[in-house]
């Protein structure tokens, strides 16, 4: 593939799965070998584990669920992306109430593509920051 076509994959992700939690989409676009190699020690890592991030947790939490694209680099088989996804807290996120503010999530990913589907994913974010700020609200 191409370097530009991967990076398309990425951007495709993240606005059909996680902006509009498209399944189909999320079947498509997911390798049968892929691994989060950011999920929490003893937890699942394969394909569904993303899938209940975005759809069981975000998405409940957070309205108007947009992801930003902020920055990508593409080199051999991986994406980086830089990128925000922000949403107006109206849902239990890790067991704090709704708050009715405007989150936003810095991330900053690589994505490892095979064939035009993610196989493996690599991630940081300031999750913990915005959790530790909506429980001082």
């Amino acid at each position: 593939m191409q370097l530009d076509e991967m990076k398309a994959v990425v951007r495709r992700f993240n606005v059909e799965v996680i902006e509009k939690g498209n399944r189909h989409a999320f079947d498509a676009l997911m390798d049968s070998e892929f691994v989060n190699r950011s999920a929490p020690e003893g937890a699942p890592a394969g394909p569904e584990s993303m899938w209940n991030t975005f759809q069981n947790v975000l998405r409940p939490a957070l309205a108007n669920l947009q992801v930003s694209i902020l920055d990508q680099l593409a080199e051999a088989d991986k994406v980086t992306t830089r990128k925000s996804i922000s949403g107006v807290h109206v849902g239990p996120f890790f067991g704090i109430a709704p708050t009715g503010r405007t989150i936003a999530i810095d991330v900053i990913d690589i994505v490892r593509v095979r064939n035009g589907r993610y196989l493996e994913h690599w991630g940081i974010n300031n999750l913990s920051n915005v959790v530790a700020a909506l429980k001082a609200a």
